[in-house]
């Protein structure tokens, strides 16, 4: 399959937030301000190209030779909140400017979804590795796009006349609705 085509599916057409509703929480909680989209999707997308190389490493060295592929979710979890916790530990010893940067960032990857879905999605597209860290590159850079034209957008909403019952949560939803109306029209690009 071509790299290109990859790409371009989990930007656009398959973004993994609008069509894919993965990471939705991180999506609708961290999106209040442009810089904390921004802190997210950075990293998300170190841990999602890290899971996705041990997870797809464990698939095909472990769970496929002796036949525990019921143990897919479960191993893929565990392995996810380990790498984060790894990270999180080598981040502050090696560089902790750039943990504080990330802050309360790194615990929150622990339970996203996206991460796990990006995972389980490149052994069920059956890539080979490299496909597989293109793909999860790619959909943190739909993750980023998603997240950050909302953050936006919800910087915005903020300075415009709302009405009262439509303010905070009810306006956010609706103008995520939007989003993914918008990011449809690329559906049929790949």
């Amino acid at each position: 399959m071509s790299y290109l085509v990859i790409i371009i599916a989990a930007i656009l057409a398959n973004n993994i937030i609008f069509m894919q509703f993965l990471g939705i929480c991180p999506f609708l909680g961290v999106s209040k301000k442009i810089s904390t989209a921004v802190g997210m999707t950075g990293a998300v997308a170190f841990v999602m190209v890290l899971a996705t190389i041990v997870t797809y490493l464990i698939q095909k060295s472990v769970l496929d030779p002796l036949g525990l592929g019921v143990l897919q979710t479960i191993s893929f979890i565990l392995v996810i909140a380990s790498l984060v916790q790894l990270v999180e530990i080598v981040l502050k010893k090696v560089s902790p400017a750039l943990y504080q940067a990330l802050g309360v960032f790194l615990p929150l990857i622990t339970t996203n979804c996206a991460i796990l879905g990006v995972a389980l999605l490149t052994i069920q597209y059956e890539y080979n590795l490299l496909e597989g860290v293109v793909f999860a590159f790619a959909s943190a850079i739909g993750f980023g796009l998603a997240i950050s034209l909302f953050a936006g957008l919800r910087e915005h909403l903020d300075l415009v006349n709302i009405p009262k019952g439509m303010k905070g949560t009810p306006i956010a939803l609706i103008v995520a609705g939007i989003l993914a109306m918008a990011f449809m029209g690329f559906t049929g690009l790949v």
